[in-house]
């Protein structure tokens, strides 16, 4: 662990993962656009960097964790970005959710430097970040994939291989981010069909897990559907959004219909609208409870 990787990103998401890695003995450089959420780093005997090109030379490893494809290709190709810095060995191990040709783009990028990419994709919120129980999706260049593994270990639970496809990884973060948001509104609407039948919801979402759905993502997000508690954001509903719509893109330039996907579209386009759109994404329950007379959408 004498090697400093660079690590970009330190919001809701990267900062946990980071602290995770400090405190396995990785060494960091970092590097965030908002200077004061390194602090807790720092602490930790990481090093900020003014540039995300100072966190890159060549030979070195890059971890980037940001929300979305525009601030990954900002860090990437803008000014002073780390294409300025990458050069032979160098690899840029991509964690964000964002479109799989987004990732195929800068995967050539990279090989045209002498470097490589790989992405990999998480699942699981902050709290699972930063005790190493992350869901992790691999892809990307075999060797390249080795030299990461260590990382991955340490960030995940379960790392699955998804292939050498630079997109693929980011392909199936798609399609588990898909499933999740269908499983919320689906939770969403029965609980507010029990609520409507005069039974109460935390007892007919202990039920249901407790004969069918005995798992941790059912349990914690049934907990919070049921409680109708929505203003801790641990991922918020217009990142949710941004996921999904990245989907229906993909859906759509491989002709595969995604009919709960247009669903979801307008139930959290509808919540954002009307001010939800910094609310944890099962707020998406709030959006049946509205929509069944069971509270007003301006309380």
């Amino acid at each position: 662990m004498d090697q400093i990787i660079g690590f970009i990103g330190t919001g809701n998401m990267g900062a946990p993962m980071a602290t995770r890695m400090l405190m396995a003995g990785f060494k960091l450089k970092v590097y965030n656009r908002t200077r004061e959420k390194l602090e807790p780093l720092l602490k930790l005997g990481a090093q900020a960097v003014n540039f995300p090109a100072e966190t890159a030379e060549p030979g070195s490893m890059v971890i980037t964790m940001l929300s979305d494809d525009a601030a990954l290709r900002d860090v990437t190709l803008g000014s002073h970005g780390l294409c300025d810095s990458f050069g032979s060995g160098s690899l840029h191990l991509s964690m964000s959710t964002i479109s799989p040709d987004t990732s195929r783009d800068l995967a050539q990028r990279h090989r045209q430097a002498g470097g490589d990419y790989i992405a990999a994709t998480v699942s699981g919120r902050p709290d699972a970040a930063a005790t190493g129980k992350l869901g992790i999706y691999v892809s990307g260049a075999s060797e390249a994939k080795k030299r990461v593994a260590d990382i991955l270990r340490t960030l995940g639970r379960n790392v699955a291989d998804c292939g050498e496809d630079p997109g693929a990884a980011n392909v199936v973060k798609l399609a588990a981010n898909f499933m999740l948001f269908s499983a919320v509104e689906a939770f969403a609407e029965a609980l507010t069909f029990a609520e409507k039948q005069n039974l109460d919801r935390n007892a007919v979402m202990k039920a249901l897990c407790d004969n069918l759905f005995d798992d941790v993502v059912y349990r914690n997000y049934g907990k919070l559907l049921a409680e109708q508690h929505y203003d801790d954001p641990q991922f918020k509903l217009k990142l949710a959004f941004k996921d999904l719509k990245l989907a229906i893109q993909c859906s759509e330039s491989a002709d595969a219909p995604m009919r709960l996907a247009e669903s979801l579209h307008n139930r959290m386009l509808s919540l954002i609208a009307t001010g939800r759109g910094d609310c944890d994404f099962s707020v998406i329950g709030r959006g049946a409870a509205e929509e069944a007379g069971l509270i007003h959408a301006n309380n």
